[in-house]
């Protein structure tokens, strides 16, 4: 077995087995990890000023991790808790399908899926079902609206195809989540609240 497939069966055991048997919404204080989530929404809640509606609750994606393990982290600013979900990235960042994001691209018919800040707009029933429409706040998400990267729920992205696959499917660049734990972010990151994703190594 090389490196590469070591780490993805590791991080697939970590992703079933060290976590609790519902992996959604894992609430945790300030620990070192937290701590990073909160300080890091803060910034860029700021960073992203006016362009805002909402200030109270900001999701924080890192890609640096492999897609077996929690890497949507919802800062709740107000109280200073962090709650964390799988989530899928775009097949066009991840050819070799091992549930590694390799690279982002903004690029239109990439299916890949672009770092930088976005603000959450309104829902609306799509291919998807309901579903969040997402504008991009940098050039580097900039043809969010275009691309149509939007939140949305999918089969793919649940804890049982965890353990049959070891990783989430891959979407065509969205930020996909399991239908149970979408139903929850509806609630949480709608209406003009900040996503920020980028490799950031969290844990």
């Amino acid at each position: 077995m090389d490196r590469r497939s070591f780490i993805v069966s590791a991080a697939a055991t970590a992703g079933t087995l060290a976590l609790p048997a519902r992996v959604a919404a894992q609430a945790s204080g300030l620990d070192a990890r937290g701590t990073k989530i909160l300080e890091l929404a803060r910034a860029e809640v700021a960073r992203a000023g006016d362009a805002l509606w909402r200030r109270d609750i900001a999701g924080i994606l890192d890609f640096g991790v492999h897609s077996s393990i929690p890497r949507f982290h919802f800062a709740h600013l107000e109280n200073g808790t962090v709650q964390s979900f799988r989530v899928a990235h775009g097949m066009g960042s991840d050819p070799e399908h091992d549930g590694f994001l390799n690279w982002f691209s903004n690029v239109p018919g990439s299916n890949a899926t672009s770092r930088g800040a976005y603000i959450t707009w309104e829902w609306y029933t799509g291919k998807y079902g309901t579903s969040v429409r997402l504008g991009g706040l940098e050039p580097d998400n900039s043809n969010a609206l275009d691309r149509a990267i939007v939140m949305h729920s999918a089969d793919y992205c649940t804890e049982a195809h965890v353990e049959r696959w070891g990783r989430l499917g891959r979407s065509n660049g969205c930020f996909a989540m399991a239908p149970s734990d979408f139903l929850f972010a509806l609630s949480q990151l709608s209406g003009g609240r900040l996503l920020y994703a980028d490799q950031l190594g969290l844990g």
